[in-house]
Protein backbone atom coordinates (compact mmCIF):
# COMPACT_ATOMS: atom_id res chain seq x y z
CA UNK A 1 0.00 0.00 0.00
CA UNK A 2 1.16 2.90 -0.91
CA UNK A 3 1.43 6.34 0.53
CA UNK A 4 -1.88 8.01 -1.59
CA UNK A 5 -4.06 4.99 -0.90
CA UNK A 6 -3.02 4.97 2.65
CA UNK A 7 -3.99 8.71 2.84
CA UNK A 8 -7.18 8.23 0.99
CA UNK A 9 -8.29 5.77 3.19
CA UNK A 10 -7.69 7.93 6.27
CA UNK A 11 -9.78 10.65 4.68
CA UNK A 12 -12.23 8.26 3.37
CA UNK A 13 -12.74 7.36 7.08
CA UNK A 14 -12.69 10.19 8.74
CA UNK A 15 -15.03 11.75 6.02
CA UNK A 16 -17.96 8.76 6.70
CA UNK A 17 -17.51 9.27 10.52
CA UNK A 18 -18.74 13.18 10.36
CA UNK A 19 -21.07 12.37 7.46
CA UNK A 20 -23.01 9.83 9.94
CA UNK A 21 -22.73 11.97 12.80
CA UNK A 22 -23.89 14.93 10.69
CA UNK A 23 -27.24 13.05 9.99
CA UNK A 24 -27.78 11.46 13.41
CA UNK A 25 -27.48 14.85 14.67
CA UNK A 26 -29.92 16.33 12.26
CA UNK A 27 -32.63 13.57 12.57
CA UNK A 28 -31.70 13.82 16.43
CA UNK A 29 -34.71 15.19 18.42
CA UNK A 30 -34.34 18.57 20.42
CA UNK A 31 -34.66 18.13 23.38
CA UNK A 32 -38.09 18.76 25.75
CA UNK A 33 -39.98 18.43 22.65
CA UNK A 34 -43.03 15.31 22.56
CA UNK A 35 -43.08 13.23 19.76
CA UNK A 36 -46.53 12.83 17.90
CA UNK A 37 -48.01 9.72 17.30
CA UNK A 38 -47.11 9.37 14.06
CA UNK A 39 -42.79 9.61 14.69
CA UNK A 40 -43.83 7.47 18.18
CA UNK A 41 -45.49 4.71 15.29
CA UNK A 42 -42.29 5.27 12.90
CA UNK A 43 -39.99 5.22 15.81
CA UNK A 44 -41.53 1.46 17.34
CA UNK A 45 -41.81 0.18 13.59
CA UNK A 46 -38.24 0.99 13.50
CA UNK A 47 -37.04 -0.68 16.15
CA UNK A 48 -38.74 -3.73 15.24
CA UNK A 49 -37.94 -4.15 12.09
CA UNK A 50 -33.83 -3.53 13.53
CA UNK A 51 -34.57 -6.34 15.64
CA UNK A 52 -35.84 -8.58 13.44
CA UNK A 53 -32.80 -7.96 11.43
CA UNK A 54 -30.33 -9.12 13.81
CA UNK A 55 -32.54 -12.13 14.43
CA UNK A 56 -32.47 -12.77 10.52
CA UNK A 57 -28.61 -12.20 11.03
CA UNK A 58 -28.03 -14.42 14.16
CA UNK A 59 -29.96 -17.53 12.42
CA UNK A 60 -27.97 -16.88 9.55
CA UNK A 61 -24.70 -17.06 11.07
CA UNK A 62 -25.63 -20.32 12.86
CA UNK A 63 -26.91 -21.70 9.75
CA UNK A 64 -22.88 -21.41 8.30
Amino acid sequence: MNMNQFINMLVRMVTNRLLNWGIRRVNAPRPGTRQSPQQRARDKAAREAVKRARQAARIARRMR
